[in-house]
């Protein structure tokens, strides 16, 4: 499929036309203690705290995220699309920028795009990767909750663990198939070719 570019610039960051933003965001008992805060949130400035808030407390991966990344070179898929797992050196931690969730998620739909031959040429799968993460940053599009949680921790950090008893359709025979681990083909894709997406 053909991707018209209608926020973004070819060659431009998708980012480029949308200011971000350092908040924290906590949650306190009834007693005024605190049960979780996050300090240096990079967010949208338009973003509301309860935006902010939602993102850093139950979208944010809390663990298993590296400090440096590597691609994992793939033949037939763009290098911009490749996956990444941990460098040897990498310390462990957690998602601080909305921009991390942005990138994992169209990162991911992007290379399932690419590899199921969705789209016409590497210039569309970039328009698309480029368009989704400026779509999802300026909120006007918005995927279900699980989709938050587990979409691109395999593709974006190499995360990954043993089965839960869930399906995908596979791209090559179009078939549904047990999945053989947790996060390469989360959930959210469940007896789905695609995500589910809200566009306002």
């Amino acid at each position: 499929m053909k991707i018209e570019r209608k926020f973004t610039r070819s060659g431009q960051d998708a980012y480029a036309e949308l200011d971000f933003v350092s908040t924290a965001s906590e949650i306190r008992n009834p007693d005024g203690s605190v049960v979780f805060r996050l300090d240096n949130v990079e967010v949208p400035s338009s973003w509301s705290q309860v935006a902010s808030d939602v993102i850093a407390q139950k979208y944010f991966r809390k663990a298993g995220v590296p400090s440096e990344t590597k691609k994992v070179k793939e033949k037939g898929v763009p290098e911009f699309l490749w996956r990444s797992v941990p460098t040897d050196d990498a310390t462990m931690g957690g998602e601080t920028s909305s921009k991390q969730v942005f990138d994992r998620l169209a990162g991911a739909w992007a290379y399932w795009g690419w590899k199921g031959g969705y789209f016409t040429t590497e210039e569309d799968a970039q328009a698309y990767y480029d368009e989704m993460r400026h779509i999802l940053a300026s909120q006007r599009g918005a995927p279900n909750s699980p989709q938050w949680f587990n979409t691109g921790l395999h593709w974006a950090y190499g995360i990954d663990g043993p089965a839960q008893g869930h399906y995908y359709v596979d791209y090559k025979s179009g078939k549904l198939t047990r999945s053989t681990s947790s996060y390469e083909h989360p959930s959210p894709t469940l007896a789905s070719s695609s995500p589910s997406l809200t566009i306002w």
